[in-house]
């Protein structure tokens, strides 16, 4: 059975109520959890006058990662799919909101309200049909829209994941760019196996130079450099990216569309019971230049 519980049951299921607790319960899940969602809250970059900002946990399970958040002085709303794993965080008494929901169907937030939103090991499980009634492409749109909709302009969301592949990875950032953000992939410490961790770092509006894409961390755990971060295909770290929606092109002939076209689709209404004006000799006309 593969090691990833992503390819085992639906987040609700495998995390049931025995799953949650041994989760939390986990003195090396806390200490991943806690580190993961410090780097994050750094990618962040939220501004240091010391005003508490209204975040958002993606996946919050437990409330571990909101933890930290609580830490550094920030408040926080938290949303889950797994009720044990809410459950858990409410008799941990975590200071966040928690919130149940499917990220796939949606945030349901308000416009505008959020001023940072981080993801610890969440979002690849998007790219998962659990039930036929599950689309990956469409469930990362209603996401990713709603995610953009919900961050204050020119916000950070960091979201922390492990891509299956190339193509997921492709995929989930793509998604991203045609919600309308920018930013693109932060690798830290990409020539190790069990150091390497990716973050997509994502900025709510188009590129521009405060929302450059952060370095990231190599081995002795400075930031790293351009040639450093990028080896092969697998490791390479994505620079900052801009959505690119390709107009669409109508196929019109050099003659343009001619009288026959316009009858045929006057024809097609007809038979749609809409209400279309008879044929005459000045169907299709082309109008003569104004005097």
């Amino acid at each position: 059975m593969s090691s990833r519980p992503e390819l085992q049951a639906p987040p609700e299921i495998f995390y049931g109520d025995t799953e949650a607790r041994k989760y939390t319960s986990s003195s090396r899940i806390i200490e991943i959890q806690a580190k993961l969602s410090e780097r994050a809250l750094e990618l962040l970059a939220l501004p240091d006058d010391g005003v508490p900002r209204l975040l958002l946990d993606i996946g919050c399970g437990s409330g571990l990662s909101g933890e930290t958040l609580s830490e550094n002085g920030h408040q926080w709303i938290g949303l889950d799919i797994s009720e044990s794993m809410l459950n858990v965080a409410s008799e941990r008494e975590v200071e966040g909101d928690l919130l149940l929901g499917d990220m796939g169907q949606g945030l349901g937030l308000r416009p505008g309200v959020i001023d940072g939103a981080i993801s610890i090991s969440a979002v690849q499980w998007l790219c998962n049909a659990d039930k036929s009634s599950h689309e990956p492409r469409l469930r990362l749109k209603a996401f990713f829209a709603s995610l953009y909709r919900c961050l204050a302009r020119g916000a950070r969301a960091v979201l922390q994941l492990y891509p299956e592949n190339n193509a997921q990875r492709e995929l989930i950032l793509s998604s991203a760019m045609r919600a309308g953000f920018s930013g693109g992939v932060v690798v830290d410490y990409p020539h190790s196996t069990k150091s390497r961790k990716e973050y997509f770092v994502l900025t709510c509006g188009p590129p521009s130079l405060s929302a450059a894409v952060p370095k990231a961390k190599g081995e002795d755990g400075e930031s790293c450099s351009d040639d450093e971060s990028s080896g092969d295909e697998e490791n390479q770290t994505v620079s900052i990216s801009d959505r690119h929606r390709p107009r669409k092109k109508q196929k019109i002939s050099k003659k343009g569309r001619g009288r026959g076209w316009v009858l045929a689709k006057k024809e097609q209404m007809r038979r749609k019971g809409n209400t279309v004006p008879p044929d005459s000799k000045y169907t299709a006309r082309k109008r003569k230049a104004r005097f």
